[in-house]
């Protein structure tokens, strides 16, 4: 019987299942930018109908990131308990509530109350997204598909933005919520029917499952026996090894440099075009979404080629770094942007450094790569939690900043941000190498 089992394993091709689940993560990636980046598209008009000031703009800009940030880690070690399947759907599912109520705000605490919200139920969205794929994907494919689905928080603005305006125009800004707020509440629901770990889904054979397991793939990963019960129970000490890493601590501060080149660009850039360099809404819509475009091919581009070095035998650390350290060099041409007058010219420049951005977005490869086997979640709750911080701090400086009129300083402030993180890259990480839980 075993024979048999096993002539027929040899003849049967391999199934691509894990790319299936590349596709729904990809998904779930364009629904969580739409609905944190709506907000920055509609704020030309939802600021002057409900009288908001700059400043009461950067706090709805970063009401976000606090209750984001702040959740990470909790967000970890609830999915290191409970897993992707069951995370991934409530977490969907509410902040695509809190997105749809959005529409019916009439004032600055309502809509602050309802971003706090959205950023409390996205919180677990990442760390989901970066343990699917450490879950599905061999090691030598793990940054392409990083950069896959990381492509979609650009590829899904880049397309929809131009249509999300258009739409406001025709219908008034309220609309933008209705409609992504329905379309993340659908998706939910399509999550829980249809994803499942390597090891109890339907779409995948025995050769693929082989396949990605001796390839690195951590089939495994699940916090549950065969009975149902907790394996390894969460420890005051699982923080100590995740905080106290010099290795950790270089990604973090690293991924703090790529979000808030990102934050800028989700929240002021479209207020930048129309209130200080004076395009028009349409205008504004085609602009805005080129560099969005240039930053997905970034990704794309920087996972191809960190897959490809790893697969000719470079080494992890050169292939993993290389590219997130260039992008992040790369952004800091936006301080090009304070010294051209040139609508076509400021593009240009805000361009280069969102695909610099771009090519620096396969970060998550090196929570995949180093942190514990043990202790995905929760490193990856840590990381986004650092990173995510931006999320706070991008908003508010800048409508601190720009209060007196004058937005060169806000861009300066995020060009010598991005070059600390690639100093970070380059003197923090050291050696790639996964980080043991018992020595």
């Amino acid at each position: 019987m075993e024979t048999g089992k096993n002539i027929r394993i040899e003849n049967t091709k391999p199934t691509r299942a894990r790319m299936i689940i590349l596709a729904m993560v990809f998904v779930c990636v364009i629904i969580n930018y739409m609905d944190r980046s709506n907000v920055s598209i509609a704020a030309p008009m939802f600021s002057k109908e409900l009288h908001l000031s700059s400043v009461q703009l950067g706090l709805i800009f970063s009401a976000f990131g606090w209750a984001y940030a702040l959740l990470q880690i909790p967000g970890g070690i609830c999915l290191d308990k409970f897993g992707s399947r069951v995370m991934n759907t409530i977490s969907l599912g509410m902040w695509s509530l809190s997105t749809l109520l959005q529409a019916f705000v009439k004032g600055f605490p309502s809509f602050l109350g309802l971003r706090i919200s959205l950023g409390i139920f996205e919180a677990p969205a990442f760390p989901t997204n970066n343990r699917v794929v450490t879950t599905w994907f061999p090691e030598n494919e793990r940054a392409s598909a990083i950069g896959f689905y990381t492509s979609g928080q650009f590829v899904g603005l880049a397309f929809l933005t131009p249509l999300l305006v258009a739409l406001q125009n025709i219908f008034g800004w309220r609309a933008l919520f209705v409609i992504t707020g329905v379309i993340g509440m659908l998706w939910a629901a399509g999550w829980y029917f249809l994803y499942r770990d390597p090891k109890a889904s339907k779409w995948i054979n025995e050769r693929e499952l082989n396949f990605i397991r001796k390839g690195g793939a951590i089939v495994d990963i699940s916090n549950k026996n065969e009975e149902g019960k907790i394996k390894r129970k969460f420890t005051i000490n699982d923080f100590k090894i995740v905080l106290t890493s010099r290795k950790l601590w270089g990604i973090y501060i690293g991924q703090f440099a790529v979000c808030s080149t990102l934050w800028f660009f989700l929240t002021w850039f479209p207020t930048y075009l129309v209130e200080y360099r004076h395009l028009g809404f349409i205008k504004m819509g085609f602009l805005a979404s080129l560099p969005f475009l240039a930053a997905f091919c970034g990704v794309i581009i920087s996972g191809i080629i960190s897959d490809s070095l790893i697969k000719k035998g470079v080494s992890v650390g050169i292939a993993r770094k290389t590219p997130i350290i260039f992008g992040l060099l790369l952004s800091t041409s936006i301080v090009a942007a304070n010294f051209v007058e040139s609508p076509s010219l400021v593009v240009l420049f805000m361009t280069l450094a969102f695909l610099g951005n771009g090519l620096a977005s396969i970060t998550w490869v090196f929570v995949s790569t180093i942190a514990p086997i043990e202790l995905i979640g929760l490193t990856g709750g840590v990381f986004n939690f650092i990173g995510n911080l931006s999320s706070i701090f991008i908003p508010l400086a800048i409508g601190f900043i720009v209060k007196g009129g004058n937005f060169q300083p806000a861009i300066i402030l995020i060009g010598v941000i991005t070059f600390l993180g690639a100093l970070s890259y380059i003197f923090l990480v050291g050696k790639v190498e996964r980080i043991k839980v018992n020595g």
